[in-house]
């Protein structure tokens, strides 16, 4: 029989959690409801959460491709009209409606076009008709674009079953009208914090990691560091304006490094690796490498630094997707290698480099590789004519290659995204999974891949020949939750760290047989 996952205990719960940083919230007062719209940080999708304003429960949970402008709850029927939208930065003003069913927590785009409309004010005239005030569709040779808008009344006889895409541009002609862009976070912030007292603005959770006395440690955005007791109170935290990332726990479990996030932005901070203490998370030592890292612990212990982006006319640049590899017996990470017509600000062609590890690790301090001993192996596509990007992986005891990625492409296909396992001497895939989401957390055990994936799944893979395992989407209470880390710890548990800032500690149960793979 095939096993699966249950959650034995929720660290960073809290009310709102779904939903991450308040930006935008709207009350139903006669049917005790509230929505909240919020980010996480380093999510690109917001969340808009429905919650009963008398348990705090949530009782339904999107999430948007673009920033939530607007929302509006119909008089008479269980639906959230979500208007979204945003500007690109150069000429468009994009956006969608969506409709959200409380009781069912189905959601449909309303738009007929791909590309929308930025909605700004959505009203309910009445059971009918609904109000909205939309952005231009562009700012070309127009002043006015970013204060002004149009306002059009769409009209449907029940809005319970209006299809997807079937509110056409014509609808949306309407008046052009002054257009205020109004800021609700700061009232959102206000309302959720009233609301819930056990609240607070937790983001993505990018590494988890077990101690031997139970001890729980987790990055995340805006914490370098926190340590979880065994009994579920938090021990500590160190804050940080981005947060940190990778995590490698010193062989005496007396301290652990950390690679921070640094963003590329126009003050360019560097790329920065840090030692804090786990009796308290003071910092003992920095390293500020080079370029910027990855960082991990390595197969016999020891931290390990890879390169993790690439250098444009002698400035580092963060890579859009590095191959970051845990547990490895050397370095492994992208090489770029220029082809003629190359742009110079292009990369080059990604390869799968390794390095030995340094010898002065002694010291408990990772060390770059240097370039005189960086080794390309092989191409980091196998298919000649398709472009991968990068993503986590492992290696495994025999010195193979396991790692997650996507094929780059315009518009996204089915089975653009994969796991891999492959030979470490040419690369040569011993197996490949395919399925339609990107993987964003990877770990294995001596038998099994375990694979996050930003639809909510996790998947686990035979380290032997691909199979599935079993597969199950993540779910609190009746609400979605998207992994970002996980780890399998020595005692066989399995700890994941979700975009909304909770750390979950799950163990094994036997579940039914499950399908052979998501591509299929």
């Amino acid at each position: 029989m095939p096993y699966s996952f249950s959650v034995d205990r929720i660290l960073g719960d809290r009310s709102f959690a779904e939903i991450g940083y308040p930006t935008l919230a709207v009350a139903d007062g006669r049917r005790g409801l509230l929505a909240v719209a919020g980010t996480h940080g380093f999510s690109d999708h917001p969340a808009v959460g429905v919650y009963d304003t008398a348990t705090l429960s949530c009782r339904a949970l999107i999430r948007s491709r673009d920033v939530v402008q607007a929302m509006a709850f119909h008089p008479t029927l269980p639906l959230l009209a979500v208007g979204t939208g945003s500007y690109d930065g150069g000429y468009f003003f994009s956006g969608d409606l969506l409709l959200l069913h409380l009781e069912t927590g189905a959601s449909i785009s309303a738009f007929e076009h791909q590309d929308g409309r930025q909605v700004l004010e959505l009203e309910w005239l009445d059971e009918q008709r609904l109000r909205v005030l939309m952005a231009p569709p562009d700012d070309w040779q127009d002043k006015e674009a970013h204060t002004h808008g149009h306002t059009a009344v769409v009209r449907r006889s029940d809005w319970s079953l209006v299809p997807p895409r079937s509110i056409t541009p014509n609808e949306l002609a309407g008046p052009r009208v002054p257009a205020p862009r109004p800021d609700g976070r700061a009232a959102a912030y206000r309302l959720v914090t009233e609301l819930g007292p056990d609240w607070e603005p937790r983001l993505a959770v990018q590494a988890v990691e077990e101690l031997s006395d139970g001890r729980i440690l987790a990055t995340l955005g805006g914490v370098q560091l926190e340590c979880w007791l065994p009994s579920g109170e938090r021990a500590w935290a160190v804050p940080d304006e981005d947060g940190g990332r990778e995590i490698a726990v010193a062989r005496d479990e007396s301290s652990a490094w950390v690679s921070l996030v640094r963003p590329e932005r126009h003050d360019r901070r560097p790329q920065s690796v840090v030692r804090l203490s786990l009796a308290d998370g003071a910092q003992v030592d920095q390293i500020a490498p080079s370029g910027y890292v990855s960082l991990s612990s390595a197969a016999d212990g020891e931290p390990a630094l890879a390169p993790a982006g690439y250098w444009v006319r002698g400035v580092p640049v963060n890579g859009r997707a590095p191959l970051r590899v845990r547990n490895a017996s050397c370095t492994w990470f992208l090489s770029y290698v220029k082809q003629g017509g190359t742009r110079r600000s292009h990369p080059g062609v990604p390869w799968v480099a390794t390095a030995e590890l340094k010898s002065g690790r002694e010291s408990g301090r990772p060390v770059e590789p240097a370039q005189k001993d960086v080794r390309r192996l092989f191409p980091y596509s196998w298919v000649p004519e398709e472009e991968h990007f990068g993503g986590p992986g492992v290696e495994a005891a025999d010195g193979s290659l396991v790692h997650a990625g996507r094929v780059f492409r315009q518009r996204r296909q089915p089975g653009d995204s994969f796991v891999v396992r492959r030979e470490a001497s040419d690369g040569s895939p011993r197996w490949v999974f395919r399925t339609d989401r990107s993987a964003t957390a990877l770990t294995a055990d001596a038998s099994t891949v375990f694979t996050a994936f930003d639809g909510g799944e996790i998947v686990a893979l035979s380290l032997d020949d691909g199979t599935v395992l079993w597969r199950d989407h993540l779910t609190l209470g009746d609400a979605s939750v998207i992994p970002t880390a996980l780890t399998v710890t020595p005692s066989g548990r399995l700890l994941v760290g979700t975009r909304d800032g909770r750390i979950l500690v799950c163990s094994a149960a036997t579940r039914r047989p499950l399908s052979a793979s998501v591509g299929e």
